[in-house]
């Protein structure tokens, strides 16, 4: 399996379980420095996933995806 898939299959079980996930989040939790990349990998798979935009320290803002319900 490549390293795309397993950073995109990690990120799909992350937001399987009800959660949200921002870059920061997946750099944390995967290594994965493309989430943009990953998040399009899984919608060619099928995944109706939501974009946010939501405000973090310094106040920037970042997207937050997260599986349509």
């Amino acid at each position: 399996m490549k390293t795309n898939d397993t950073q995109a299959n990690a990120i799909l079980k992350h937001m399987q379980g009800g959660n949200g996930i921002t870059p920061m989040d997946a750099l944390e939790l995967c290594g994965c420095f493309r989430l943009s990349a990953r998040i399009a990998d899984l919608k060619k798979r099928g995944y109706e996933i939501i974009t946010e935009k939501v405000k973090v320290d310094g106040g920037k803002y970042v997207a937050r995806y997260h599986l349509a319900v």
